[in-house]
């Protein structure tokens, strides 16, 4: 039987690739953010599924998020 192998969170993402981490509570628990896109608005979509979803205001409660 094959052992199966998993990426890490970082090698499964391409170059510009935005990421959500959430704890295993299902949380938010983090924002991955694309090298050199640090000073970039968070794409729209991404807003939406932490409003909805997460119940957290990107623009108000970012300094609860950590950010990678």
């Amino acid at each position: 039987m094959a052992e199966e192998v998993f990426d890490s969170f970082e090698s499964a993402l391409d170059t510009g690739d935005w990421g959500l981490i959430i704890g295993s509570d299902g949380n938010l628990k983090g924002l991955f953010i694309p090298e050199g896109k640090e000073e970039d608005l968070v794409p729209e979509s991404i807003v939406e599924i932490c409003e909805q979803y997460f119940g957290v205001d990107l623009n108000t409660d970012i300094e609860n998020i950590t950010l990678h």
